[in-house]
């Protein structure tokens, strides 16, 4: 009956009422580029800031995490690739932010994302993807095959790029090709001064919980710890506070002798971006000066590679590094295997290191040094980032293990704590 009745109102409406034929097929307009070095275009459609924003294209491998991987300092200068390709799904939040200084100037330049992004799905989101990366000033591009690109920087090392994002599609593609090819190797470049702290502050938030949020320690009841910062994420913050730590956390550039002034019962090497041998230059000199004073000392990612420095050792460029959860790491000192989260371009050559130093750690992906421990004074360090908790916690005995050092108080009882 109902199909009748349409048929005869069709039939009755005259033909300037008819349905208009549908519109011929629109190929859509690209509004964001990922220019290469080489020159290779990957075309896509813009999300984020506005504009375009230069650096060294990587990929990560998370399926999770990436509001705290574009908010993570170590990325300062790079454009990041998830390999994932739904990003965005469960939009981003006030909590869930890694760099200490919670303004947009976390330093990652850009994102290259698979799918378009959706509407977030999670009771903890507050603002869509899309808003976010332009609060923060992030370039972002969608609808590109990133498992190609991937696959390019696995077999031809990390390139150099620029990522553009015009929402009319208009582009000078010459001018955006002489620009990625005109810059600078990450190898030499100090990225640390734009991600470090300005001045001195104390830290005492501890870990989230579902129904609690984070949480607060009082300060004046644990061991004193100085975390200099190169780029220092907070959930390694949150970890030393909850293993017992009042921190302190100082710029990179302070002297040995004003963090000795402090009294510290430990020092904290934190992570970083850039090529270590550069921000060498200043933190070297100072990890020196605080390991022949015999303060127990940890490092984590570049805070690692700073110590090989200072042991004399030497840094080299990875190809395409390590980013990412799901990186199986061995724990020389106890025969176990850890699955932890990466996130570094450059490595600690195990070779050039002193016999003073005894490697711990070793990555069960390409053999590469994950972490050292010295025999003659109360210091180690690991290449990974035992806070990120991809495990979950497989790595979080590493906190207790400084503080254990620290209690020792003795550089003879290093290897009874790692045992």
């Amino acid at each position: 009956m109902l199909q009748d009745e349409g048929a005869r109102a069709r039939a009755a409406r005259p033909a300037s009422q008819s349905a208009p034929h549908p519109a011929p097929w629109a190929e859509p307009v690209a509004t964001a580029l990922l220019v290469l070095a080489d020159g290779t275009i990957l075309e896509g459609f813009g999300i984020g800031r506005t504009g375009a924003a230069d650096g060294e294209v990587c990929f990560n491998t998370a399926m999770t995490g990436y509001q705290e991987i574009l908010t993570d300092p170590s990325y300062a200068g790079q454009i990041v690739t998830f390999t994932f390709p739904h990003i965005g799904n469960t939009g981003t939040n006030d909590e869930d932010l890694e760099s200490l200084d919670a303004a947009p100037a976390s330093g990652v330049r850009g994102a290259v994302i698979a799918s378009a992004v959706t509407n977030p799905s999670s009771w903890r989101s507050s603002s869509h993807l899309d808003a976010w990366l332009e609060a923060r000033g992030i370039v972002g591009i969608t609808g590109v095959d990133t498992r190609a690109l991937t696959a390019l920087i696995r077999d031809h090392g990390m390139p150099n790029a620029v990522i553009a994002h015009s929402p009319d599609g208009t582009f000078d593609r010459d001018a955006l090709k002489a620009r990625a090819a005109a810059l600078a190797p990450m190898e030499g470049l100090d990225l640390v001064p734009p991600v470090t702290s300005r001045t001195q502050s104390a830290w005492s938030e501890t870990t989230w919980g579902v129904k609690t949020g984070y949480g607060n320690r009082p300060a004046g009841e644990g061991l004193r710890v100085v975390a200099i910062d190169y780029g220092v994420k907070r959930n390694i913050l949150r970890l030393l506070a909850e293993a017992g730590c009042d921190v302190t956390v100082v710029p990179a550039t302070t002297s040995a002798a004003e963090i000795m002034a402090m009294k510290p019962d430990g020092v904290f090497l934190s992570n970083g971006p850039g090529d270590p041998a550069a921000t060498g230059e200043y933190a070297v000199p100072v990890i020196r000066e605080l390991l022949a004073e015999k303060v127990p000392t940890f490092g984590i990612c570049l805070g690692h590679q700073l110590m090989g420095l200072a042991l004399g050792g030497r840094t080299v460029k990875m190809a395409q590094g390590h980013h990412g959860a799901n990186h199986p790491v061995k724990d020389k000192t106890t025969g176990k295997v850890e699955i932890v989260s990466m996130n570094h371009g450059f490595a600690v050559d195990p070779a050039s290191l002193p016999e003073t130093a005894v490697e711990t750690h070793i990555s069960l992906f390409d053999g590469s040094n994950c972490g050292l421990t010295l025999t003659d004074r109360p210091a180690f360090s690991v290449q990974h980032h035992p806070e990120a908790s991809p495990g979950p916690r497989d790595s979080h005995y590493l906190f207790e293990r400084f503080v254990a050092l620290m209690r020792a108080g003795k550089p003879e009882t290093i290897h009874a704590v790692l045992d």
